[in-house]
């Protein structure tokens, strides 16, 4: 039996024992994972440090921090989400129980990305963990030292069994793909979201694909440049570009072209100096292959700003391209890099034409001071997520489902929708053995009287809270005591009548 099949039978085998299922066991493992990112934060960043040359500071912000928030909300929440949710009712269900209860799915394939290597595969362990499941967690390889470190900690803070992380490269990847899940996870690219698909198919797993995308960016001409050119640049180079919902590219009118340019260069020199290389908050590529992957982009554009770069280094300076062809390589694929290219477009009109063109994308950004350029762009795109006026930023608000459209992905996370992505929603009637006779319409002999009856109890709803039932109930036993009343009474004189008769007789 191979690694990968071991940690999938000791999940499943820890998943047997029910003990993932008590609320007061999951907030116990939630709150040892959350123990581990303030005891162990030097081992993470230190580790990060070495993969994607991030700073400690630049670590917990866009790492650790958020996982905290998450770990936090989910806590203070679980109860409330795994509690049983009522809904409404038919006429004919009135007195019946009818709810909704969130179950485990069972087993979890949590597969992570390098680019944000504990965010991007923590958060669906926190949903995972809350929804009582079990979860084998396979980080990514590209992120070696981080994998390490998560391979060595987690069994440290959490249930080793119910949670064990394999380590390696495709190989491993494609022997865990091979075993059967309740559930596969992936956070990625669309071309690896095809093959973790097509796998999860032959035994009907369902799937989450979190995966990426050109997300365009909008700057409209009435907008403030200056703040949007600072924000975009904020949003473009931090981790390099090396982030799923970074800016992938501007569309501008080519009036303001220029203005962009020198705001974004602007912002670039005060946010990593003069020299980024030597900048402290400023990354690297992750490895020689992606580094030779991006510098193949700039081939047949034209630089504006930047393009110097360093293969041993994995350094590739924040760059900017002018006067960009729809037809340019670097409009072919996700760029994931420091490149900004900007395609001069006449207008609105055109800017949405063009996004909707191509792949429906993971984010799509617009600047401008006009609620109405907003409301166009909600209204005629699609995306996995809009924001205007800023970046990044929507992917920390718990309360939104964060996830893709379309070849961006299929599926969403982030507080609740952790809880629910990773749970079976299970319908719930419970009946009692009497009132029989209101089934009656349903058996046969089927007749159009009966049918008329069914349509009336079955068509409609009623939602009228607790009171509004008990009333309602009190209301038809009355009518049901009345009409057995009758009922009787009419019994009375028949049989009055029966007896009338045979006395005469």
């Amino acid at each position: 039996m191979s690694r990968e099949q071991q940690a999938v039978a000791c999940a499943k085998k820890a998943f047997e024992t029910g003990r993932s299922k008590p609320l007061e066991y999951r907030i116990q493992q939630l709150k040892n994972l959350q123990r581990l990112f303030t005891e162990r934060q030097k081992d993470i960043s230190d580790a990060i440090n070495k993969d994607l040359r991030k700073s400690e500071v630049g670590t917990q912000l866009y790492e650790t921090l958020g996982l905290e928030g998450e770990i936090n909300l989910t806590i203070k929440k679980l109860k409330e989400w795994a509690a049983p949710r009522a809904v409404e009712k038919n006429l004919l269900t009135l007195s019946d129980v009818v709810y909704i209860k969130p179950e485990p799915l069972g087993v979890v394939l949590i597969i992570g990305a390098w680019n944000y290597p504990w965010a991007v595969t923590i958060q669906p362990l926190i949903g995972a963990i809350a929804a009582g499941n079990a979860a084998v967690v396979k980080p990514s390889e590209i992120c070696v030292h981080t994998a390490k470190v998560m391979e060595r900690l987690l069994p440290l803070y959490i249930d080793k069994e119910l949670y064990p992380v394999v380590t390696g490269g495709v190989p491993e990847t494609q022997e865990l793909l091979r075993q059967r899940f309740d559930h596969i996870f992936y956070t990625g690219n669309s071309v690896v979201g095809k093959l973790i698909m097509e796998a999860a198919a032959k035994h009907l797993t369902p799937v989450t694909l979190e995966l990426g995308g050109k997300s365009p960016c909008y700057i409209d001409k009435d907008s403030d440049i200056s703040i949007a050119c600072r924000r975009v640049t904020w949003g473009k180079y931090t981790n390099c570009g090396q982030t799923c919902i970074a800016p992938d590219y501007i569309l501008c009118e080519p009036s303001i072209q220029d203005q962009v340019i020198e705001e974004v260069k602007k912002s670039i020199k005060e946010f990593y100096t003069d020299n980024p290389k030597t900048c402290p908050d400023y990354g690297r590529i992750i490895n020689q292959r992606h580094f030779k992957r991006i510098m193949a982009m700039l081939s047949d554009s034209t630089v504006a700003v930047g393009g110097d770069s360093d293969e041993s280094d994995c350094y590739i300076a924040p760059t900017i391209l002018r006067d960009v062809k729809p037809e340019a390589k670097v409009m072919q694929e996700e760029i994931f890099g420091p490149i900004l290219p900007i395609l001069p477009i006449s207008g609105l009109d055109e800017a949405i034409n063009f996004i909707n063109k191509r792949e429906k994308p993971l984010a799509l950004y617009v600047f401008t001071s006009n609620d109405k350029v907003i409301q166009r762009m909600v209204n005629e795109t699609s995306s996995g997520g809009l924001l205007a006026n800023d970046c990044l930023v929507h992917y920390s608000v718990s309360s939104l489902p964060f996830g893709g459209v379309g070849n961006s992905g299929m599926g969403c996370y982030h507080g609740k929708f952790s809880f629910d992505q990773l749970s079976h929603q299970r319908s719930c009637v419970i009946k009692k053995l009497n009132m029989e006779g209101v089934n009656n319409m349903r058996y046969p002999p089927h007749t159009l009287k009966k049918l008329g009856w069914a349509r009336f109890f079955i068509l409609n709803n009623v939602d009228l809270g607790w009171m509004g039932r008990m009333a309602l109930l009190a209301v038809l036993a009355v009518a049901a005591a009345v009409a057995l009343f009758f009922f009787y009474c009419f019994n009375d004189l028949e049989n009055l009548s029966v007896q009338s008769s045979q006395s005469d007789v």
